[in-house]
């Protein structure tokens, strides 16, 4: 597995993840899919620029709930292994680790099924410590739900420490959240 950057050679694959029913969003899931679809159907190239939006440029973020916030620099990597396998995003705020309320950890990914447990997102995540380093953060945050054992795994495989139990924001249900936190320095 490698991580590429979001391009038209790779584009059909991620496609067809969506079409399957897969979305990285795993709160929204089939919406979200269906808006990176009509997306990506206006204006292939427009979304793939999207994906790198380091000055935060890019439109505004829709919530769980519905409601928008505006964005923060960001990025996504697209897991490859001769086929589409997942994403990875990355956000930050230049200057400090700190990240405004809505915006729930640093680093998130998912994986399509089928691709699961092999490791990737283990791999991809270690690949996106050294992306958050070159920031200048001294540390990252990932939030995970207390039953997703696997997202759990792949957290303490690079290092990430149970930093707290939480409910997460209005917008995002108001369910319980475990948040990690992994040392870069």
């Amino acid at each position: 597995m490698e991580l590429v950057w979001p391009s038209a050679l790779h584009l059909p694959s991620y496609v067809q993840a969506l079409q399957s029913g897969w979305s990285a969003d795993n709160v929204r899931g089939a919406v979200a899919a269906a808006e990176e679809l009509a997306r990506i159907e206006a204006d292939a190239a427009g979304f793939l620029a999207s994906m790198v939006d380091r000055e935060a440029k890019g439109d505004p973020v829709t919530l769980p709930d519905g409601s928008q916030v505006r964005r923060i620099p960001g990025l996504r990597r697209w897991m490859w292994d001769g086929e589409f396998c997942g994403v990875i995003g990355f956000r930050w705020q230049p200057g400090t680790e700190a990240l405004p309320p809505h915006c729930l950890g640093h680093i998130g990914y998912a994986v399509v099924p089928a691709k699961r447990n092999r490791g990737h997102a283990t791999q991809a995540l270690g690949a996106t410590l050294a992306l958050a380093r070159a920031e200048g953060l001294r540390f990252v945050e990932l939030t995970t739900d207390p039953d997703n054992i696997a997202s759990q795994r792949t957290i303490e495989a690079n290092g990430g420490v149970l930093h707290e139990r939480f409910t997460k924001p209005a917008q995002y249900g108001a369910t319980p959240g475990l948040r990690y936190r992994i040392a870069l320095a």
